[in-house]
């Protein structure tokens, strides 16, 4: 047998948890040796957090592209997503006219 590597040979002497579950996220990512968890470390008072990607969310958020359907949503909302019927007389004197005017 070949002398001991950090391989697939030496996976099955791999014995011990390196990490448990993190008290606050409750993901099993924190580090025993180091008492540490690597996404929001814990367990220092304030949570980890970076503002990286920013521009690049800017940059392919809703919005920047052609948004075919989104661009008539707001106008399609107005009248409750009804398609094919007239507008409805606001006042009473109004005439049936202009109704069927905007249905054809």
């Amino acid at each position: 047998m070949a002398e001991m590597g950090k391989g697939i040979g030496s996976f099955g002497k791999r014995r011990n948890k390196t990490h448990t579950h993190c008290v606050r996220r409750g993901r099993r990512s924190f580090h025993l040796q180091k008492s540490r968890y690597a996404a929001c470390v814990y367990p220092a008072a304030r949570k980890r957090k970076y503002n990286w990607s920013v521009k690049a969310t800017r940059r392919k958020t809703t919005g920047t592209g052609r948004m075919r359907y989104l661009r008539n949503v707001p106008r399609k909302f107005k009248s409750g997503f009804r398609e094919g019927t007239g507008v409805s007389p606001r006042k009473k004197g109004e005439s049936v006219k202009k109704i069927t005017k905007a249905c054809f």
